[in-house]
């Protein structure tokens, strides 16, 4: 499993989570903005920069993405995009994105786009709190946990497997 990171527009409070959890898990983050970033030295914190563009730095998460990653971003479309791979998405809010969430969530965008299309001022959302970083933090945690008891879980398996084999 690899965390993507929509870098971009994620807050730094939440990439020094992420920053943390990848050295005290091992688990690969990799930033993906249109900037040059800086990054701890770790071999399990890596960035890449991309062209500028629009919606250059989703596509190349969508394109590298697998099964089972986690990418943490606030864009509904780019959300949907790796959710239909097979990827988990948490928001740097916290939310956990799913199959069951986010056809709403992109209707309710597009609701937005258009209203302000017309020119009515829905406002922007609101500042990150202490309690959207805990959220974050925890769901972070949870979901980096079961990862990690499910490859535990195949390992057992592959190794009780090959034992039954080989006797």
């Amino acid at each position: 499993m690899k965390i993507w990171v929509d870098a971009d527009a994620c807050p730094v409070v939440i990439k020094e989570i992420l920053f943390r959890a990848a050295i005290r898990t091992q688990t690969t983050v990799v930033l993906v903005a249109n900037q040059s970033l800086k990054t701890p030295p770790s071999p399990y914190i890596k960035s890449i920069q991309v062209l500028r563009g629009f919606d250059v730095a989703d596509n190349e998460i969508v394109l590298q993405s697998r099964q089972s990653d986690l990418v943490i971003t606030s864009d509904i479309p780019l959300a949907a995009d790796v959710i239909e791979k097979g990827a988990l998405v948490l928001s740097p809010r916290g939310e956990l994105f799913s199959k069951n969430n986010i056809k709403a969530r992109l209707n309710m965008r597009d609701f937005l786009d258009t209203m302000r299309a017309s020119g009515l001022d829905t406002g922007g959302p609101s500042p990150l709190t202490e309690r959207d970083n805990k959220k974050f933090a925890d769901n972070l945690d949870r979901i980096l946990t079961q990862k990690k008891n499910q490859r535990f879980t195949e390992i057992l398996i592959l190794s009780m497997f090959k034992d039954a084999n080989s006797g």
